[in-house]
């Protein structure tokens, strides 16, 4: 199942994909090294340069739509 990450990017708006679980991991281990990084999400492929990443937020809730969601 994709997860729903934000890439947060030195003088930009932050960088919304959808990526696999293989995808996510394997850039939370390139994060803290220099150069560049590629990333398959669901709509294409991305090329980071880590220097730039600031933060990295992961989605772990699914997003829902609609009304009676409150529990």
């Amino acid at each position: 199942m994709p997860q729903r990450i934000s890439i947060g990017i030195y003088a930009s708006a932050p960088l919304v994909l959808r990526v696999s679980e293989e995808q996510l991991s394997s850039l939370q281990d390139a994060l803290g090294t220099e150069g560049w990084h590629d990333i398959s999400a669901e709509d294409g492929t991305v090329r980071l340069n880590l220097q730039h990443v600031l933060w990295l937020k992961v989605d772990k809730d699914e997003q829902r739509v609609g009304f009676g969601l409150g529990g």
